[in-house]
């Protein structure tokens, strides 16, 4: 085996697919909540539940596949597990307050976010553009923590935030799904 394939980076780079599935899911989420800006709360709890519980088997996913190159594959294991752990508690209680939802939201993005900055902490000796994850990370967190510190904002606001996180945090897994594909097709190529 290559040293590709002993570490984190060749984990990401055999599912890059996973990370694009996972940005564009992401995006899609975002867009959507966009172009429906009125949707009701019921429905933004179904939405925001088949996400988060999808996002986390797609994270579960990326974990398992790598779990025998590479000793820290549980960071993005408990990345996952947390998504559909989410998941199934928002579809668990779909009568939830908006309040509630928010905090559900606050704290799904702070954890993910910190487990984020983990793993690409752990990815920077192995690959160049660990930033993306980082920024993505960090976007997460201060999504999660405005979540909290305001949550008495309005629905509407509520929504545009949402949206504008997801498409943000979309595009850079989509940048990192394309930069890690491109590092595999340069190892392979040399």
């Amino acid at each position: 085996m290559g040293l590709i394939e002993n570490n984190l980076a060749g984990i990401l780079q055999r599912t890059w697919w996973v990370l694009l599935l996972r940005g564009i899911a992401a995006m899609a989420f975002g867009v959507l909540t966009w172009i429906q800006p009125g949707i009701s709360l019921a429905a933004l709890v179904l939405l925001f539940g088949a996400y988060s519980f999808m996002d986390g088997i797609l994270g579960v996913w990326t974990a398992v596949a790598g779990r025998k190159e590479h000793e820290h594959w549980w960071v993005l294991l408990l990345g996952g597990l947390l998504g559909i752990g989410v998941g199934v508690l928002t579809f668990s209680a779909p009568g939830v307050t908006a309040l509630a939802l928010l905090f559900y939201i606050a704290i799904w993005a702070i954890a993910t976010g910190v487990l984020q900055i983990v793993a690409a902490i752990r990815l920077r000796k192995e690959m160049e553009g660990e930033w993306m994850l980082i920024l993505g990370g960090l976007a997460s967190v201060t999504f999660g923590v405005i979540l909290t510190t305001q949550p008495g904002a309005g629905a509407l606001g509520v929504l545009w935030l949402i949206g504008t996180y997801a498409v943000f945090f979309g595009a850079l897994l989509v940048l990192l799904a394309l930069k890690v594909r491109s590092i595999g097709s340069k190892i392979a190529g040399a």
